[in-house]
């Protein structure tokens, strides 16, 4: 095996060339040769394993073996025989001259390092994908735990490697970087925070993939569409990406909206502004013209009769309408609000339904209304909102009631013309 070894030098001594030029020429060829055939058999085993998993891929029903293909790992195995055989035959290659031979075997141990690290990432990323098609994991945070693997994966690599360079031994390498521990924690402060973040926000269940999240002091409003180690990636219903630190979600306030899309309805909380001037007591012939609308037909009649007996009965004079007890327009309104969500189709009727009077303001006496949809859907919801308030406010003026508004510049010119 020797004499193969020198068999390019000894050629060389014998045409009359020195020694020295000799070796060089004689690990030159030598390189050559080993480098030719590490392309070689790198290529096969590369068509060999990648061919082999795609067939094998084609007749399984599970999509792992195609998410392998996807994340390049029989590509990164492919390597591993090549940087064997280079590790094998190196020292014979560089047999005269052991400075290049040490150098060259502690860059193939640190490769061996890089593409250990390499074939791991590869399956975890293959890992993570197949959990995201599974609907218990999908909505997780798997790419969060991947990265703080990784992380320390590659710092132990990092530190593997310069202890081999450097000859130290690996536990007296580990043990020396006590004393910078500070210095590596300021550098992986925000690694550090996001890491702690994500297992909080993952074991409180703050936020998942999927949500509906508002972030004001980020301007996010959308649905959340990753959250990895430092970031939670959040798609705005304008298309836009807003990028959150992952630490910001257990540091400051947001609104998370999947209580809203789990429950049975999406809530509606809008007030009219009525005019304060307008609510007055009603006339019996002003009740009977009420009768007429035929949501509060049975009530007014109820109400009418019950209110009739109550002043009879205690002498009330009703020659003025503030004695005794009297329906007013705004109450009544209030009650043909209630009777018309209780019939309203896209109104859920098992969860709350109110219409209530606020605490006047200088705009006039909020009146409340207060229920829920039964179709949570963005678009349908605002339709039926609007189809609510489009009917209430054209219904304020049977109830001789108006809705507030500010004065403008046509009021005061209308005002000047009567």
């Amino acid at each position: 095996m020797d004499q193969f070894k020198h068999l390019v030098y000894d050629f060389l001594v014998n045409k009359g060339l020195s020694s020295q030029v000799a070796e060089y020429l004689n690990m030159l060829i030598l390189l050559i040769g080993l480098l030719i055939i590490i392309v070689i058999v790198d290529l096969i085993i590369r068509k060999i394993l990648i061919g082999a998993f795609a067939q094998f891929a084609s007749q399984t029903k599970t999509n792992f073996d195609d998410l392998l293909i996807a994340n390049k790992v029989p590509r990164n195995i492919a390597h591993i025989i090549p940087l064997l055989i280079a590790i094998e035959f190196v020292p014979d290659v560089f047999i005269d001259f052991y400075n290049f031979e040490n150098i060259i075997e502690k860059g193939l141990i640190v490769f061996a390092i890089v593409l250990t690290l390499w074939v791991v990432r590869s399956l975890l990323n293959t890992l993570r994908d197949h959990l995201k098609t599974l609907p218990r994991f999908k909505d997780k945070p798997i790419s969060s735990y991947i990265q703080v693997f990784m992380i320390f994966a590659w710092v132990g690599g990092f530190m593997s490697a310069i202890a081999i360079i450097t000859g130290i031994p690996f536990w007296s390498f580990v043990t020396g970087l006590g004393a910078i521990s500070a210095v590596i924690i300021l550098v992986f402060k925000d690694t550090i925070m996001g890491f702690v973040a994500s297992i909080q926000v993952s074991i409180n269940d703050m936020v998942r993939i999927g949500d509906w999240i508002t972030f004001e002091k980020y301007g996010a409003d959308g649905d959340v569409t990753e959250i990895t180690l430092a970031t939670v990636k959040v798609q705005n219903f304008d298309k836009t990406i807003t990028t959150i630190p992952t630490y910001a979600l257990i540091s400051d306030s947001f609104k998370n909206w999947r209580g809203m899309t789990n429950s049975d309805g999406r809530r509606i909380k809008r007030a009219l502004y009525i005019k304060q001037d307008g609510v007055k007591y009603l006339s019996e012939s002003e009740v009977n013209k009420l009768k007429d609308i035929q949501l509060i037909t049975a009530y007014l009649e109820t109400r009418q009769q019950d209110i009739k007996e109550y002043n009879t009965s205690n002498n009330i004079n009703k020659e003025l309408l503030l004695n005794g007890r009297n329906l007013t327009n705004l109450g009544v309104f209030r009650k043909y609000i209630d009777s018309y969500l209780q019939k309203h189709s896209a109104i859920n009727k098992d969860m709350m339904i109110m219409a209530r009077q606020l605490a006047p303001t200088t705009h006039g006496i909020p009146l409340e209304i207060y229920a829920f949809s039964s179709d949570k859907r963005w678009e349908n919801y605002e339709y039926i909102m609007s189809d609510i308030f489009d009917h209430l406010i054209a219904a304020l003026p049977y109830f001789d009631l108006e809705i507030f508004e500010l004065p403008s510049s046509t009021s005061f010119v209308a005002n000047s013309k009567k």
